[in-house]
């Protein structure tokens, strides 16, 4: 069973890499064979997970534009059982170059189905914009998470973007499953924190995750290390965060 989950929000700082990297290094500790697709042309993803983005001559654009086959763009990272397809600043022409290409919202998906089933879970780093990235990334993808920060503006923009998935469901990809809502950057002191938690729990009821993901300096630090907040400090609050949160996904993935 291959499962390809989105990690998704037009709005930036939520905490979309943070979970894609760390969820699928969790992931992989709980033994389960991991692909990570970097889809955002700041490859923060790639470089958390210690790959010199500067070095990186093929990956998320050549699938895209299917000058190579995902196999050939796989990179072994020192995490267990992850592997990355890794991305470069040059995907930013990706957007401007699928314009006037037939089926272009279908690059990823098509590109995914040789794989698909050599993994447990294909996870999508999304960037922050609904632009033609984030669709093909939610149209190759099953479900997507929705990474939602405890601040006051959380959920601005949640509407447009369940809206935008609305209608990928109803155009595109009609399988698409909202895996849940993960509260991100949770602080317990504050009441802002709080309210927020109440709010996302009170409208969208079993659409949210049970495991919240808190404020963390580790999960901070472990990028500039470029390691996953499992290599980097595996007994640190967000460490166990989101090995609950893999364990969660995994749980619900078996029924």
């Amino acid at each position: 069973m291959g499962k390809i989950i989105a990690i998704a929000n037009q709005k930036g700082g939520v905490g979309k890499t943070t979970t894609s990297v760390n969820l699928a290094a969790s992931l992989g500790v709980l033994e389960k064979k991991v692909l990570l697709i970097d889809a955002d042309p700041q490859a923060n993803a790639t470089s958390g997970l210690g790959i010199d983005v500067e070095s990186v001559e093929i990956g998320t654009y050549q699938i895209l534009e299917h000058s190579h086959t995902p196999r050939e763009t796989i990179v072994k990272c020192s995490a267990p059982n992850l592997d990355v397809i890794p991305a470069h600043i040059d995907l930013v022409a990706i957007e401007i170059e699928l314009v006037d290409k037939e089926n272009r919202e279908y690059m990823l998906k098509k590109a995914l189905a040789e794989i698909k089933e050599e993994y447990d879970y294909i996870i999508i780093d999304c960037a922050p914009s609904l632009g033609l990235l984030t669709l093909n990334a939610l149209t190759a993808a099953d479900s997507v998470v929705i990474p939602i920060q405890c601040e006051y503006f959380a959920l601005e923009g949640l509407g447009k973007l369940l809206n935008t998935i609305k209608s990928i469901q109803k155009i595109h990809n009609p399988d698409l499953d909202i895996e849940g809502l993960l509260l991100t950057m949770y602080d317990s002191r504050l009441r802002l924190s709080n309210q927020v938690v109440e709010e996302v729990q009170k409208h969208f009821n079993d659409m949210v995750f049970e495991t919240v993901i808190q404020r963390n300096v580790k999960l901070s630090e472990a990028p500039s290390f470029g390691e996953s907040i499992i290599n980097y400090d595996a007994t640190s609050k967000g460490a166990v965060n989101y090995i609950n949160l893999a364990q969660e996904i995994i749980k619900k993935n078996s029924k």
